[in-house]
């Protein structure tokens, strides 16, 4: 077997992922997307993870039906969505032709094909937010939610001002969690859905070292790019955990 020679070249990969157009769209799209995933995730999470913990009859089906998703890989849910967004067949097409009279191209306009891929990421991972959210809900202090009612407080004072900071703990832990998914475990459904496309909208950072490892053998370009993806999310866990505690607040 012939091994190609290695040539070292320093830091010239790490230079390239910074100044050259294609990288830095790959580490902005990367942002927009972890960002949008994750702020999805957690408020679609706790809006869910109320309603499941309201006292109605079959709410134990209702609550399986919200986390099933999660039991799911990545990659069904990819074929899902794909499905269900499809241009010609799918039912959301179907909907909206049946409604409103469009059928929108979603997996070649740029905004569309990241918005499916976004929302797909979303339901994926909500039924994960949704299980610790509730535990969190059904553990909450009663007489101190009572005492707020005693008072007068309206639903959305109690839920604002004290549920929510209550519920501070979880969604630090969560954050952090859902920021690493965002950013490690959504490359199934990128491949599976765009490939990255259409025109690099939907390529981040995962699936850009995937693509530059074993589709054009670049590797040096994928090694860079793994240690850029490694030591942004160290950094981003770190600064969560170093402002975002602060406004952790720990039942005593």
């Amino acid at each position: 077997m012939i091994f190609a020679d290695k040539i070292f070249v320093g830091l010239e990969n790490y230079k390239t992922v910074f100044t050259d157009p294609v990288y830095r769209r790959v580490l902005l799209n990367t942002l927009l997307f972890s960002g949008s995933v994750v702020a999805l995730s957690l408020v679609t999470g706790l809006a869910l993870a109320v309603l499941a913990n309201q006292k109605v009859r079959g709410a134990r089906v209702y609550r399986l039906l919200l986390i099933w998703p999660y039991a799911l890989s990545p990659a069904v849910a990819g074929v899902i969505f794909l499905f269900l967004f499809n241009p010609q067949a799918g039912v959301v097409n179907y909907v909206l032709g049946e409604v409103f009279g469009v059928r929108p191209d979603w997996l070649t306009d740029p905004r569309l094909a990241f918005l499916v891929v976004v929302l797909t990421a979303v339901w994926k991972n909500v039924g994960y937010n949704v299980v610790f959210y509730l535990a969190a809900l059904q553990n909450l202090p009663g007489e101190v939610l009572e005492a707020a009612l005693v008072d007068g407080a309206t639903p959305w004072q109690r839920f604002f001002r004290i549920t929510l900071p209550l519920l501070s703990p979880m969604t630090f832990f969560l954050l952090v969690m859902n920021s690493i998914y965002a950013f490690f475990d959504t490359f199934a459904i990128i491949d599976l859905i765009t490939r990255g496309g259409p025109n690099g909208a939907t390529n981040t950072l995962i699936y850009s070292i995937y693509r530059d490892g074993f589709e054009f053998f670049n590797t040096g370009m994928a090694a860079a790019q793994s240690v850029v993806l490694f030591v942004g999310v160290v950094l981003l866990t770190m600064v969560q955990f170093r402002f975002g505690e602060r406004r952790v607040h720990y039942g005593g």
